[in-house]
């Protein structure tokens, strides 16, 4: 068999051949080396792979593969991330970036990740690393068109910014009338370091020379994987893959394509989604385990998986394991951060999405009706319950349990709290009372 080498925008899979005969494939995920390395090829190289959307490989099936025997490298992005955190296993870290990380000198995700196009079109970088900006900052100083004082604000600048929106345009545009850098822009074009590149080259000479001279260990042993829960889920899932009757991802899409209704819906939402956990990284929200287990809790009880058996059943019919399910999590607490900070300025594009949509009307003649039955009752009127009010509007119109905070189901409406969305309902509540029990909540008389 072939090396397997799993690279995207670092470097192009034609170059890699040039200096190895290997098997090339997409930007490594969760479960890839695993595959890889079922196939027990002679040695397994990370360059590149996914930090977010998608869940990125595991520590412990890079580990897996070594206890089978097969060497693992890494360098230059992914594979640099990790071979600094499993170097005392015995993965093999090449080059600059490498040695960063292991020395603590970087240790953040974005110093290595970048935008990219996707693979039908060659996964083109679209933004610049940061080790990139850093490497070249040290070679303008060395060759005298930055100084130290110059080279500190270009790098303090550019890491400002978000991975995504890391360009050297991007990063010019804000220092353009600095002091002290012209003469560095102008040297760019020309003096500007590809260390992600150079280091994945260096990778590439020293896998050929480590498979030319056969050999097969530094003298590291191989470190057993414990066989976890997690472990074992994640072994099913990709054992199943090959298995006649086993949908894959694309074939979900495809039974959801088939409603076309359906699809343009959860395609929309899915772009909502995408957009606003962009916004998220932007703004820099992260979500703490205090969090997590909130938000954990409130789908386990949404979904009826309080019991542990009744979790990994549904772990394993929705295709996830442990940190799936946790990527899952983090990005809903992430979606709630991002409604939670734009809902105070969303009442004019929902206006808007309802008149493009034709509801406005319906909901503006209602909303009229309601005014004028409210205003023209002038019988007398029982003070609501709160709490029966809550259950009346949550059980029987809706169908669905109280919350167990209103004030953040309220919030969630873009009210301002649960007096708010008490207030709403006993207004629903008197312009329909058939709907609701009149003897405890209220009545017109």
């Amino acid at each position: 068999m072939k090396p397997v080498i799993f690279a995207g925008p670092t470097i192009a899979a034609q170059d890699i051949r040039t200096v190895l005969d290997a098997e090339v494939l997409p930007p490594v995920a969760q479960g890839d080396v695993y595959r890889a390395a079922r196939r027990r090829p002679p040695a397994i190289a990370i360059i590149d792979g996914y930090f977010e959307g998608v869940p990125s490989v595991w520590h412990k099936e890079i580990l897996w593969a070594m206890e089978q025997g097969i060497p693992v490298f890494g360098s230059a992005s992914m594979g640099a991330l990790r071979a600094a955190e499993l170097h005392d296993f015995g993965m093999i870290g090449v080059g600059a970036i490498f040695q960063s990380y292991l020395q603590g000198e970087i240790a953040d995700d974005d110093e290595v990740a970048v935008l990219h196009c996707p693979a039908e079109l060659g996964f083109v970088a679209l933004s610049e690393p940061m080790v990139s900006v850093r490497a070249t900052a040290k070679r303008a100083i060395a060759a005298q068109v930055l100084t130290p004082d110059a080279a500190a604000l270009l790098t303090e600048t550019a890491k400002s910014l978000h991975y995504k929106t890391r360009t050297w345009d991007e990063i010019s545009a804000r220092l353009l009338h600095e002091p002290g850098l012209a003469a560095f822009f102008a040297w760019l074009p020309d003096g500007k370091v590809d260390a992600k590149g150079d280091d994945a080259r260096s990778m590439l000479d020293r896998m050929a020379t480590f498979l030319a001279s056969d050999a097969r260990s530094d003298g590291t042993e191989a470190q057993r994987v414990e066989r976890t829960l997690v472990w074992q889920g994640l072994v099913r899932r990709i054992e199943a893959e090959g298995q006649t009757g086993t949908a894959a991802p694309g074939a979900v899409l495809d039974e959801l394509r088939l409603d076309p209704e359906r699809y343009e819906a959860t395609r929309d939402r899915a772009m909502l989604r995408s957009l606003a956990l962009e916004d998220a990284a932007r703004r820099g929200a992260h979500a703490d385990r205090d969090t997590l287990r909130a938000v954990m809790d409130s789908h386990r009880r949404r979904n009826t998986l309080s019991r542990r058996d009744a979790l990994l059943a549904w772990l394993d019919a929705n295709d996830l394991d442990g940190q799936s399910y946790e990527t899952l999590l983090t990005e809903a607490a992430l979606l709630e951060d991002t409604r939670a900070a734009r809902s105070p300025g969303l009442d004019a594009h929902i206006l808007s999405e309802l008149r493009w949509t034709g509801a406005y009307a319906r909901l503006k003649h209602r909303a009229e009706a309601k005014a004028r039955t409210i205003a023209e009752d002038t019988g007398p009127q029982a003070s609501p319950d709160r709490l029966r009010l809550l259950v009346w509007f949550f059980e029987t119109r809706l169908g669905r349990a109280v919350p167990d905070d209103p004030d953040t189901f309220a919030r969630s409406l873009g009210l301002a709290g649960r007096d708010e969305l008490i207030a709403l309902i006993a207004r629903e509540f008197r312009y329909n009372p058939d709907e609701g029990d009149t003897q405890s909540a209220g009545s017109r008389g």
